[in-house]
């Protein structure tokens, strides 16, 4: 028997913005976005200078949410906002775990929005009845990126040796996991 996946809500509110779910109607405006920043994501997302990458990241995103691959946000400073930044949950941690990931405009990063951002997705994702650990990934060289989980009372519990997907990253990956 396939277990059933409880999905996340589709629009969520925090302080300085919200998360709304990217859907087809939305898709093109979260690429933009992505594009209006590549060469800012550039050293991190590998996707980001990839029109076509951009396009399976966004345009996938309805179908890996209805089954359960994965769920993707825009993160908006209100409802009728532009997206400044995409958070994501995916089921590729194994049984009871979920990844987090997280990019920002790059004229709002410093600021703690994706650190509030990703609090909020964080207690979400464990509300969840079949997950019971959130993980975060970052490369060791991406310092602001590793902050977050920090901040957030995660523990780094390994460093693990991949290959690098963008010239800047050392291949050396940090798992943050929930306390």
């Amino acid at each position: 028997m396939v277990p059933v996946l409880t999905p996340p809500p589709n629009r969520i509110a925090f302080t300085r913005g919200e998360l709304t779910r990217v859907r087809v109607e939305n898709a093109e405006e979260f690429e933009a976005a992505v594009a209006a920043n590549a060469t800012h994501l550039r050293d991190w997302v590998p996707w980001a200078d990839d029109p076509e990458g951009r396009h399976l990241r966004s345009g996938g995103a309805e179908a890996d949410w209805v089954s359960g691959v994965s769920y993707l946000y825009a993160v908006r400073p209100s409802d009728a906002g532009p997206v400044i930044g995409g958070l994501g949950l995916y089921r590729r941690v194994g049984d009871g775990g979920i990844e987090i990931g997280y990019w920002l405009d790059a004229a709002h990063t410093g600021t703690g929005l994706a650190t509030e951002a990703v609090e909020v997705l964080t207690a979400v994702a464990l509300a969840l009845p079949d997950v019971s650990r959130v993980e975060i990934h970052t490369d060791e060289a991406n310092l602001p990126s590793s902050a977050i989980p920090q901040r957030l009372g995660y523990r780094l519990e390994r460093v693990d040796q991949v290959e690098p997907r963008t010239p800047a990253e050392t291949g050396r990956l940090q798992v943050w996991v929930t306390p």
